[in-house]
């Protein structure tokens, strides 16, 4: 019987060993997620003539004038990406980009199915950081960690 304790011991440890990975996955993650919305926010700055043109004639944001939403996408992309690589107010940047992407996919009516597929991805990814990921590795942890000390 000590046999059968230590395969289940085995066991255990192989089927639990990816977990050390986790917060090595939700780094390179956040990594990800913040590089493609803080590009698309540089590329807006950058050429603010051809933002504007595209939020006047092109996209076509619900309630919002065009040169405030292209305002408030360039920022919100610049911004919420450097909260999400910190991991600073982490899940409230992960819940920004969630709604930046959806209205994104609701104000391009031409957008391809590739395209379509790719902002479902990303907001897929958006949607497990949001609700799944633990943010070890991220100035949150820290600050709670901090917090948690203090109140001992």
């Amino acid at each position: 019987m000590k046999w059968l304790s230590l395969i289940a011991r085995l066991y255990y440890k192989a089927s639990h060993w990816p977990e050390y990975l986790a917060p090595l996955m939700d780094l390179g993650l956040r990594f990800y997620l913040a590089s493609v919305f803080f590009k698309s926010g540089l590329t807006k700055v950058q050429s603010w003539d051809s933002t504007l043109y595209l939020f006047n004639d092109v996209y076509h944001v619900p309630l919002l004038p065009p040169e405030l939403a292209a305002l408030m996408a360039a920022s919100a992309e610049l911004g919420l990406s450097a909260l999400l690589v910190a991991g600073l107010l982490g899940r409230f940047a992960a819940a920004g980009l969630s709604i930046l992407n959806v209205v994104a996919v609701i104000s391009y009516s031409d957008l391809s199915q590739a395209g379509l597929n790719q902002h479902l991805s990303w907001g897929i990814l958006l949607g497990i950081m949001l609700v799944v990921s633990r943010w070890q590795w991220s100035a949150d942890a820290w600050i709670e960690r901090k917090l948690i000390s203090l109140t001992k």
